[in-house]
């Protein structure tokens, strides 16, 4: 593919809002190569193999058999699967790298989280922002779990704000090292990390400072104890404290108070990444409880068949399946938009950078959307699994406390929510994304006659697809006319970024689940994607739901008057099926795929 090709197929971050984007620009899980169905295999064999079988260990708090686990998958090239070849990684793209992370990620939360500190923030900063130098002296190591890494950035005064750590580098009088000193806390793999990515103030500058430190007890880093947790209990979570560790000037990440940006970038991967991590979780959630559901009798019946049951089997496999069609579409974007900057001229590292910071709106929502969704499926799991499912001698009380985590890591869903509207905003602002337009063509059409033609919806999804630009005009109604009250001071207005974040969501989320299932549409035929069809209309169904919600309260909360009443009565309009969806139907179709098949089957 020519970059002139990728330009023209391929939106910018964010423009999914005012674009249309074709089935066929879409990458789906279908799309999936040999090579990349290969990787999933082996890394599945990994887990059912490595992982699975020894839950009881990991819910002991057996840290040793995480770093045991942990070497395998070094050995076995996992741990290098993003690496250059040139660093002793496999140099795979952004999509197979997601890959391993969502199959991978499914056996334990322990594991994930070791896995996904070790990989994402524990090795990326170094080769995204270190010199050959720093890259040849420490990747290779990492690559192949020689070495694990750590990644120390929350203090206990600095979560969501992250650039308020108080933790300080002092250069020496020679000019040749720091000394750091400083405490950080919940910092994942601090009990057997070989190196930790450090982030400390020099004296008083705005922004913090990278340094890479190798984990040595000599030179005055010393641990807290292991802490004990809801869930991941076997991921080693520590403090660690700096009393004059000494850090050479060459161990310096990208330059003096660039940290901060070394963080915020490494969260957009980091929050992607744990979208894919949650994805297998809810399939084996899923394929577990409807296992069980099928064995479990009551009143002479499986109680798979009872409609209070084919409900939650049927949301919970639509969930999956809608995470599953959004996290590949945004990662196979990100990976293209990467390709386009390599054939620009970009090196690796500025090409990955500039690559995943144009999709960062795209993370935060896969980021919220997913890890909620994972959440709802434990929960849902153990519902199924009744008193059996609140007992430790079944694995669905361990899967809804390693979920829970989800919600927190990466920057709080409720930071991300408030992120995903701000960044958009930004880009706008600069140009990158045209908002003003398409808002002010809603203004205008709120202002007009409606039309009362019935649109011809005979062909698959034309109704879905309408519905979806009109839940756009939503979002663009809302999102504009707050932005051109409050202005710079929108970001003060949290409640009602919130409310317009979950319309966002409810937009990606519900479309890349309409373009995957049309693209398979065209390629395998109506009849086997029939329950494919159902599972993407029935989220768009609870998604309208959500988006009408959510655009009555936002307006309610800053219109007034006349304007109040048009803004309402447009949201009326632009939330109106002419076809409703049997949705009792379409969750018993559900339902019965995947009772039939005995688990997720998509």
């Amino acid at each position: 593919m020519s970059t002139e090709t990728i330009n023209k197929d391929i939106l910018r971050g964010g423009q999914f809002l005012v674009k249309e984007t074709q089935c066929e620009d879409v990458f789906t899980p279908e799309d999936f190569t040999e090579e990349q169905q290969m990787m999933k295999e082996a890394v599945k064999e990994f887990n059912d193999r490595e992982i699975i079988p020894h839950k009881p260990r990991f819910e002991a708090k057996d840290y040793a058999l995480t770093e045991e686990c942990m070497r395998k998958a070094g050995e076995l090239g996992f741990l290098g699967v993003s690496v250059p070849e040139a660093y002793g990684g496999m140099d795979m793209g952004f999509v197979s790298t997601m890959l391993v992370c969502d199959y991978i990620s499914s056996g334990t939360g322990s594991f994930s989280t070791a896995f996904g500190a070790h990989t994402g923030i524990g090795t990326m900063p170094i080769t995204l922002y270190g010199t050959e130098e720093q890259k040849k002296k420490y990747v290779p190591k990492l690559a192949t779990g020689e070495w694990f890494g750590a990644y120390c950035l929350t203090e206990p005064g600095a979560g969501s704000d992250a650039n308020s750590g108080k933790t300080t580098a002092s250069l020496s009088e020679d000019g040749k090292s720091y000394k750091i000193n400083g405490q950080k806390m919940w910092i994942s793999n601090a009990g057997f990390c070989s190196l930790m990515i450090v982030f400390a103030r020099i004296e008083d500058d705005k922004n913090i400072t990278g340094f890479i430190v190798e984990n040595d007890a000599s030179n005055g880093i010393t641990m807290g104890e292991e802490e004990h947790k809801l869930g991941i209990r076997a991921s080693s979570t520590r403090q660690v404290f700096f009393n004059d560790t000494v850090v050479p000037v060459e161990n310096m990440l990208a330059g003096r108070g660039e940290g901060f940006k070394i963080a915020m970038n490494a969260l957009n991967v980091g929050r992607i990444k744990l979208a894919a991590a949650c994805l297998d979780s809810q399939r084996r959630i899923l394929s577990t409880a409807v296992n069980y559901a099928n064995e479990r009798k009551q009143f002479k019946t499986p109680i798979a068949d009872f409609g209070a049951i084919k409900v939650k089997l049927a949301e919970m496999a639509t969930s999956a399946y809608v995470g599953e069609s959004a996290s590949y579409r945004a990662a196979k974007n990100i990976e293209d938009r990467i390709a386009i900057r390599q054939a620009e001229g970009n090196t690796h590292q500025e090409a990955e950078l500039k690559g995943v910071e144009e999709y960062a709106i795209e993370c935060s929502i896969l980021k919220v959307a997913v890890s909620e969704d994972v959440q709802n499926a434990a929960d849902e799991g153990i519902q199924i699994f009744g008193g059996m499912g609140f007992s430790e001698e079944t694995p669905m009380e361990a899967a809804w406390r390693d979920a829970r985590i989800a919600r927190i890591y990466e920057g709080t869903n409720e930071i991300n929510r408030m992120l995903c509207v701000g960044m958009l905003v930004k880009k706008a602002m600069k140009g990158h994304l045209d908002l003003l337009g398409p808002a002010t063509a809603v203004a205008n059409e709120l202002m007009g006659v409606p039309s009362f033609d019935t649109p011809d919806y005979s062909e698959l999804f034309a109704e879905e697809k309408g519905i979806i630009k009109k839940l756009k005009k939503i979002f663009l109604m809302v999102a504009g006319s707050a932005a051109q009250k409050y202005g710079a001071e929108l970001e003060q207005h949290q409640q009602l970024l919130i409310a317009a974040a979950d319309i966002l969501i409810e937009i990606y989320m519900a479309e890349s689940a309409i373009l995957r299932t049309e693209k398979n549409v065209k390629r395998f035929g109506e009849e086997a994607q029939s329950v494919q069809i159902a599972m993407s209309k029935l989220y768009l169904y609870h998604s309208v739901d959500i988006i009408e919600e959510k655009g009555k309260e936002s307006i309610i909360s800053f219109a007034e008057g006349d304007e109040q009443k048009m803004m309402l009565m447009g949201l009326k309009r632009f939330t109106k099926y002419v076809n409703y969806p049997d949705i009792v139907d379409l969750r018993n179709e559900i339902a019965e795929k995947v009772k039939a098949e005995n688990g997720y089957c998509f």
